[in-house]
């Protein structure tokens, strides 16, 4: 007996290792060398993919000849896509140019009246008459009774149309340039300028003359915008009739008007200050658009939505599996 123990104690030395082995867990077994390093590459081209601006069509939409453009044949105002506007149209359309026709057509009565009955041969003997308190109590009454009918609508129009724009409206700062208009758009960190096509460029891009542009200003819908504009030169004026907007971009001083577009299409303008030999040749160019494709343009000019930041970057396998593997793999370091 005494002669076997030594022989029997070799024996289970030599399989120590090999049982050692088969009682580590697979969990805490180390990692191929190769593996993390194919996770890495692997990762690279998708987080490029994913920084790339995707491209978009935005911004270069058809326009639509009736709408946001003036129409052969038609008189009137352009058909109004901002509330401002509705309410400036009803006030031109139902209060001014009836007042205006009213008075119009009563001056001419009494014109045609005066000259068919105090002419020289149905009144050969002038009246004397100096004063008629009746009269001049109407004439000076009526009057101001018109104005201030008139007044009443007019003062709401001009408050609101100098209402401060609310904290969530979109800032676009339009400068006016001998003669092209630059654009920025402040809280988004795009810019650029817009010149007028060609008379071939335009008819090949489906644009109208003297009215499409290389670059248009793209806005969303249903959103408060806060227009500043300056003059980088001389004294111009942003106007856009279809928003009921005209405001002069005066060098050195910063004019600013807010406005909301209610409706998506292509709207057009033109400088409406007299800036120059160019003045006539120096449009404006805007396209409503959603708000999602207003951030999807964002993003393809090179900028960003207020509170984006950079893209997160996913973690490669090796470092996520890293920590889980660090706390098991420990007591079994400690065991051996």
């Amino acid at each position: 007996m005494l002669k076997l123990k030594p022989f029997i104690l070799a024996i289970g030395l030599m399989l120590a290792p090999s049982f050692a082995s088969a009682q580590i867990p697979a969990s805490v077994a180390p990692a191929p060398v190769a593996a993390p390093t194919a996770q890495v590459v692997e990762a690279t081209p998708a987080a490029s993919t994913e920084a790339k601006a995707p491209a978009t069509t935005i911004g270069t939409s058809k326009s639509d000849p009736n709408v946001g453009q003036p129409i052969e044949g038609k008189i009137g105002l352009q058909p109004q896509v901002t509330t401002l506007g509705e309410q400036a149209a009803r006030m031109h359309d139902y209060i001014l140019v009836p007042v205006m026709a009213i008075i119009s057509l009563l001056v001419l009565g009494l014109l045609l009246y005066v000259m068919a009955r105090f002419r020289r041969a149905a009144n050969p003997v002038a009246s004397k008459t100096s004063h008629n308190t009746v009269i001049e109590v109407i004439w000076t009454l009526v009057p101001v009774l018109i104005l201030v009918g008139i007044a009443i609508p007019s003062i709401s129009l001009l408050a609101a149309q100098f209402k401060p724009a609310p904290a969530n409206a979109i800032t676009l700062k339009a400068i006016g340039n001998q003669w092209f208009w630059s654009y920025e758009y402040p809280d988004h960190g795009v810019s650029f300028d817009a010149n007028m096509l060609s008379d071939e460029d335009a008819k090949a891009k489906g644009e109208p003359r003297l009215l499409g542009v290389d670059n248009r200003v793209v806005l969303p819908v249903n959103t408060p915008i806060k227009l500043v504009t300056i003059g980088n030169d001389v004294i111009h004026s942003w106007a856009v009739p279809a928003f009921w907007i005209k405001l002069d971009s005066v060098p050195g001083r910063l004019n600013e008007t807010t406005f909301t577009i209610d409706k998506k299409g292509v709207y057009y303008g033109q400088c409406s200050e007299l800036c120059g030999d160019r003045h006539g040749f120096m449009p404006i160019g805007v396209e409503a658009v959603s708000k999602e494709d207003f951030a999807a343009w964002i993003r393809a000019k090179g900028g960003k939505m207020p509170g984006e930041g950079a893209a997160p970057v996913a973690p490669t396998t090796a470092e996520a599996a890293a920590p889980v593997a660090a706390p098991t793999a420990a007591p079994a370091a400690a065991k051996n």
